[in-house]
């Protein structure tokens, strides 16, 4: 028995629907996602999240409690070896999930793929994910002893289409570093049961054990043609222009050397404390730079997800009503029409120079930005790392630029990036400490 979305844009104009499997977690698909579209030759449609604070600036205690429940869910089905997990969040859109699955677990590590190549940092392994806009991934954790164990590994993605990405990331890192237990995790899980029929012979042909946990299970219904049916729709109209610009201002935030700011070099289970205290200092700092009379939509940037997150959590808890969300690299059709999720939009120009490839080219997006039942009109706190803060943040065409001549007053929060060359001699001096 299986229950459908309630009517979209998507599914009226084009057939797309989402459908629901009763499922025990107390969230369903309807609750999760709705449909999108975006034009990607690889896969037309998009299922844009409702707890993710990615597409759709989101209250940061329910991205939170999402990812708290979903870990609930991998540590029953790792039961005592849960604590031993090493857990590795998909990037872009899983890097601030994944970390919150690591923290509801107290896993050992928690390391994030990445898209950027992080002078001094060692790639231990990486994978590639077909249907995403940018599809290599890379690990870098400050040792590779991080991730060379046998212990458990979560894979943690924000939803499941057939599960190829998460195999082929399994196939690739079992050739790295055998193991002989898998998780899959995942907000929402829409494999077909072919699917999960591949999962448990790619399971068997690596002699390993593969769990799948999911907040909600349910399948897409894709109409013939979708693809050339959005590829042959007008133009999306981004970055709109107001009568009078907004203005943006600057404030650096302090954060430790030794406290990595999220997972792409590793965090580990000894780094939660201080990574909480960092966090504290940050949002003092925050706090006292903002315009306290206004609401706020905390923006990350693109793979810093958790930091911003917990800086949008806190300002919550000190008073301020936050949304939260992150830039993306992925591009989708925005239209402003009612019952569709992708209602305004903002392309611009990559701000730092550190990507893989070409990558570092591709233009950026920026969805929504905007909470039209707060009682003010909010000002947007962009979080970046300071790799991002350059002349193409600040120049023409950049994402101040675009913000700003849309009407939007930004603050740009700047936090120092984890230097991995730091953080592994940090890591290296602990040990001698605690060997002594």
């Amino acid at each position: 028995m299986t229950d459908t979305l309630r009517p979209s844009w998507a599914t009226e104009t084009f057939g797309l629907e989402l459908h629901h499997d009763l499922t025990s977690t107390g969230y369903t698909v309807p609750e999760l996602v709705e449909p999108g579209l975006r034009r990607n030759p690889r896969r037309a449609h998009l299922l844009v999240s409702t707890v993710l604070g990615k597409h759709l600036p989101t209250d940061p205690a329910v991205v939170l409690a999402a990812g708290e429940r979903l870990g609930e869910l991998v540590a029953d089905a790792l039961g005592l070896e849960a604590s031993d997990a090493v857990v590795l969040g998909f990037a872009e859109t899983a890097t601030g999930l994944g970390h919150c699955v690591a923290d509801s677990v107290a896993a050992a590590c928690y390391l994030h793929s990445t898209r950027r190549h992080v002078p001094g940092a060692d790639v231990f392994a990486g994978f590639e994910e077909g249907h995403s806009h940018a599809t290599s991934h890379l690990l870098q954790p400050t040792s590779g002893e991080l991730f060379a164990n046998t212990a458990p590994l979560v894979l943690v993605d924000d939803e499941i289409s057939t599960g190829a990405t998460a195999l082929d990331a399994i196939r690739a890192l079992h050739r790295q570093q055998p193991r002989p237990r898998y998780v899959v995790a995942s907000l929402v899980d829409m494999r077909s049961d072919g699917h999960r029929l591949r999962t448990a012979a790619v399971a068997e042909e690596l002699g390993a054990h593969i769990d799948q946990v999911s907040l909600a299970c349910g399948h897409t219904e894709v109409p013939d043609g979708l693809t050339a049916r959005v590829t042959a729709l007008p133009d999306p109209d981004l970055n709109p222009v107001a009568p009078q610009r907004g203005i943006s201002r600057f404030v650096t935030l302090p954060w430790p050397d030794h406290v990595p700011d999220g997972g792409r070099h590793g965090v580990l289970r000894a780094d939660v404390p201080a990574f909480d205290i960092a966090i504290t200092a940050a949002a003092n700092a925050l706090s006292d730079a903002r315009d306290t009379t206004r609401p706020a939509i905390v923006i990350g940037h693109e793979e810093l997800m958790y930091l911003p997150l917990r800086l949008a959590d806190a300002l919550t808890s000190r008073g301020t009503p936050t949304r939260f969300q992150t830039t993306t690299r992925s591009p989708a059709y925005v239209l402003d029409v009612p019952g569709y999720p992708l209602r305004r939009g903002f392309t611009f120009a990559a701000p730092e120079y550190i990507d893989v490839g070409l990558e570092a080219e591709s233009p950026r997006y920026l969805y929504n930005a905007q909470w039209t039942d707060a009682d003010a009109r909010p000002e947007l706190i962009l979080v970046i790392d300071d790799p991002a803060d350059t002349e193409r943040l600040r120049g023409p065409g950049g994402i101040l630029d675009v913000l700003t001549a849309a009407g939007e007053d930004v603050l740009v929060a700047v936090v120092p990036s984890t230097d991995p060359v730091k953080l592994r001699r940090s890591r290296e001096g602990r040990v001698r400490e605690d060997n002594k």
